[in-house]
Order: structure tokens, then sequence, then C-alpha cells
């Protein structure tokens, strides 16, 4: 017996229609007129020989047996796509995954690289999240905890850091840093904490702005707005070009560490060996 193709724009439309359990908003988000995800979910079953969804007045419902299919239909996709985007990127192209945060050192040595080696090209993908996983980078820059198998990049170190104007005609020690603006790196406010407890220092902090991120703390700290704690590594750069200082010589260790993963040298391109000595070689 000769089996019809697999219709993979229909898996592509139940998949879809799994998150929404709602053909408008799968409809939506296919750019497709709701009648038309419809059919294509009626030539799966179709081919399947066996209904997936149950229709009800509040929306869709998972059948028993469409239920026990999707994770692995699902996982098999995304497997293909994975697949066939990396036999789309060049073989000089590397895709790497780091978190925003880490911009600051990373940029820089990225573009000395592809200077230096003009064969290699990394395409670059940030977010804010901080997950362990490859997915379907060649490699990524991890925060946290070290996992095992990883390349230590830096141990993050906190100590404050200001635009130099902020000085101008006030002391300068640990106290009088409750007359300035403190700006958070997080909502939890754990950064500072840190490194206050680190100076056996109680601060009021009367005026306060909380960031997504470390980078854009450090950005507004740039601007004049306040005092930010970053990672020194992550500010060597605005330190040695004078866009910020850090008046206080203690920095405080967090447990915390930015590592790179990557996969296995032989089973992607040839240049992942330089991406990743490139990258853990010392300041």
């Amino acid at each position: 017996m000769v089996h019809q193709p697999l219709p993979l724009n229909a898996v592509h439309a139940f998949l879809v229609t799994t998150r929404h359990l709602n053909l408008t908003r799968a409809a939506d988000e296919l750019c497709l007129t709701q009648g038309a995800v419809s059919r294509k979910i009626a030539a799966l079953e179709k081919w399947l020989g066996f209904t997936l969804f149950d229709r009800h007045a509040r929306g869709l419902h998972l059948t028993t047996r469409g239920a026990a299919m999707l994770p692995q239909l699902k996982q098999g996709y995304e497997l293909m796509l994975s697949a066939t985007e990396q036999a789309r990127q060049p073989d000089n192209a590397l895709r790497l995954r780091a978190p925003s945060c880490a911009m600051r050192w990373l940029l820089p040595k990225l573009v000395q690289l592809e200077q230096q080696h003009p064969g290699l090209h990394v395409k670059l993908t940030t977010t804010l999240a901080h997950n362990y996983q490859l997915e379907n980078f060649d490699a990524a820059i991890v925060y946290g905890i070290a996992p095992v198998g990883s390349h230590l990049l830096f141990e993050e170190r906190l100590t404050p850091v200001m635009a130099e104007n902020l000085l101008v005609n006030r002391p300068l020690d640990v106290a009088s840093l409750a007359s300035f603006t403190f700006l958070h790196p997080t909502n939890d406010e754990r950064d500072w904490q840190l490194w206050l407890q680190a100076q056996e220092v109680e601060l009021p902090m009367r005026r306060n702005q909380h960031f997504a991120t470390m980078d854009l703390a450090i950005g507004a700290a740039i601007q004049g707005f306040g005092v930010t704690v970053a990672d020194i590594t992550l500010v060597k750069s605005d330190l040695a070009a004078q866009r910020l200082i850090a008046p206080f010589a203690s920095a405080v260790k967090t447990g915390a560490a930015y590592s790179l993963i990557s996969r296995e040298e032989k089973a992607t391109s040839p240049h992942l060996a330089t991406l990743v000595a490139w990258l853990c070689q010392p300041d």
C-alpha cells in the first residue's frame, strides 16, 4: 500500500492550532482564513484516519489520540526545522546565542574575531532569558552556575560605577551613596544588597530606578542618571574610556558566572573551535 506524503503545511496548521485551541487565533497567526485552517486540519485528519479535535462552543479540545500524538509530532517537526535551518546556513556561519547583559563584553570580541578571520561569520541572537540548552545554536553564553562541560569565561564580580560628573563637590565614601539615585539591574535589588552586605553597611535607598538588565542599568549610569552596581568585566571598556568610574576598590562575587557551551566541533562548522578559543582567551 502506497501512502500519500505527509501534508507538512497541515501539520504546521495543526501545531499552531494546538497552542491556541481557537481557529480564529490560529488563523491570525498563520495569516490564513479560518476556513483555510479548518481545511488543512481536515486534510491531516483524513491522512491520519482519525479526528484531532473535538469542537465545542468555547473552542477546541484535543481528542485522546490527538493529544497522545502531539508531543512526538511537535518534537519531530521542530527537529526537521532545525535540521533544514542548519543546512541552509553557509559553512562559515556560526549561530551564537548570548544574554543581552553580556553584549558590552561580547560585541568587541566578535568584531575583532571577524577582522582576524574574515572567512568566519557569527550570527548572533540575543535573549533576556537564561537558557542552559543549546537548542539549534552552535554555541551559547549562559549566565548562572557554570554547567558541567562548559568553558568558564569570567566570574561575576560587582562594584558600584557612575559617571564622573556625579562626584563634583561630593564626598566619596560608602555612606555618601545614599544621596544618589540607585540604579538596580534587577527588580529584587539583590545586586546592591550583596555589595552593601559585603561592606557591612546598611543604607537608606530613597530614590530608585529598576531595569530589566544590567546592560540597561549601566547605560543609565553612563548618562549620569545615578549609580549602579555592575560586573567589573562587563564595564572594563567603559572604565578605560572614562565613560564610568568605579570609586570603590571592593568588588563582591555573586557566585554566578558567564560560561560558554558549544556543540562538538566534529558535528558542526569547522570554525567553531576558533570561536570557542577566541572567546575563552583572557582579556
